[in-house]
């Protein structure tokens, strides 16, 4: 998901979207351990978007001087 997507987004939404992708990532290293995943780059991109989903969070919570 592009960065303007994420900050045309509440932190609730954010937060529904970040426990998603982390349960995606949970199954995807399960099939990678038992090999049933062929796209393991996918696990990379998965933590990038958790990334840019949890700056997209911090980003909307802190307070702004």
């Amino acid at each position: 998901m592009p960065a303007k997507e994420l900050k045309n987004q509440s932190v609730d939404e954010l937060q529904k979207s970040l426990a998603e992708k982390r349960e995606h990532l949970r199954v995807m290293s399960f099939k990678v351990a038992q090999r049933q995943l062929k796209k393991v780059h996918e696990i990379k991109r998965t933590k990038r978007e958790i990334a840019r989903t949890l700056t997209s969070i911090n980003q909307l919570q802190s307070p702004k001087a």
